[in-house]
């Protein structure tokens, strides 16, 4: 996922608007914070993974972590706060892939240390989205199958692009991805050997049928090919939690009928055109966030992994919320500037 190139701007845009949040797990409970909870299983919680844990342009930023680009509320914030744990560190960072669990990741503002520094011997809980990043393959999807649609709207350029010799070469790059996050869960559990490992899938982009053409610009043929390869991300991450004995909560069954292409207030993620105050394009909204910290905590405390029309209609109201909040700062002219620099900084 292409977000590096935000963060500069991103900062500023968080600083004038002057959002201060705060690192605690209380503080970054939901706008409409559940009114129950199960017993508390964990107390010491890391949130590792990729922009898709970090949740670029979800408001409100985090302003500690902008080279990351990390939201105050994200699913691992979120979910941090529906457990009520005492201990609570979110690395995720925009642009992560499985070598920046061992390896330092630079970004514009800095350069930040190897996640697996977060983890400690008493760790009890660790998330981890990643993988989409690795070999560049949501990258090549989201930044090269766009620019095919022109010369071909009803055909399939993309998997054609992507096909050598007979060999989907995308799909090559997942198998390998797959060993990769195998390591990384072997990684967490050398230092944190009594952590409960959770991988966490992603949520599907493109639906499983019909088309969108004004917000995923892809050929019409070429919907079935993204899909294909989200399918197979989500199985090689189902893989490496089977191959290294961990957890594996699936967002993408879950998210049918709430891909890039549903209506607004169900879908969960962004489409081709980045909102400043939703979410950057081709990444979770808000409402995608709040699932996967709901399909988390149901799978941790043993309920139903379903998502019913109330909560939807309940993170859809908190969408709209947050979103509101982060209006507010538009007002300001200074943060007004910055936004229209963010936004054409981000669509180059």
């Amino acid at each position: 996922m292409r977000v590096q190139r935000l963060v500069a701007t991103c900062a500023s845009v968080a600083l004038a608007g002057s959002m201060s949040v705060t690192s605690t797990a209380q503080a970054a409970a939901p706008a409409f914070a559940p009114t129950s909870f199960a017993p508390v299983t964990f107390s010491k919680y890391v949130a590792l993974g990729d922009s898709y844990s970090s949740a670029p342009l979800v408001p409100l930023p985090d302003i500690l972590s902008l080279g990351c680009l990390r939201s105050a509320n994200n699913y691992p914030k979120q979910l941090a706060a529906q457990l009520r744990v005492t201990s609570f560190a979110d690395v995720s960072c925009g642009g992560a892939d499985t070598t920046n669990m061992t390896q330092p990741q630079a970004t514009p503002l800095g350069t930040f240390p190897p996640q697996l520094d977060a983890l400690r011997s008493d760790t009890d809980l660790v998330t981890v989205g990643i993988g989409g990043n690795d070999f560049g393959v949501f990258g090549d999807v989201t930044g090269t199958c766009p620019g095919l649609r022109a010369a071909d709207p009803a055909g399939s350029p993309c998997k054609k692009h992507f096909t050598v010799d007979g060999v989907d070469t995308l799909a090559t790059k997942i198998v390998q991805t797959q060993a990769r996050i195998t390591e990384v869960v072997k990684g967490i559990k050398l230092r944190s050997p009594r952590a409960t490992v959770v991988l966490v899938g992603y949520p599907k982009i493109a639906p499983e049928k019909g088309v969108c053409p004004s917000i995923l610009p892809f050929s019409d043929g070429d919907y079935a090919y993204l899909y294909s390869v989200e399918q197979k991300l989500n199985q090689a991450v189902e893989g490496a939690a089977k191959a290294g004995g961990a957890v594996y909560v699936d967002t993408f069954g879950p998210s049918t009928g709430h891909d890039a292409c549903a209506p607004d207030g169900e879908a969960w993620i962004q489409g081709k055109d980045i909102n400043l105050l939703r979410a950057l394009n081709y990444h979770p909204r808000y409402e995608g966030q709040a699932a996967v910290a709901s399909l988390t905590y149901k799978k941790l405390t043993g309920n139903k992994e379903t998502v019913t029309p109330a909560e939807q209609a309940q993170w859809a109201s908190e969408a709209r919320e947050v979103s509101r909040k982060a209006a507010k700062t538009k007002s300001n002219p200074a943060t007004k500037a910055y936004l229209d620099r963010l936004r054409t900084s981000a669509q180059r």
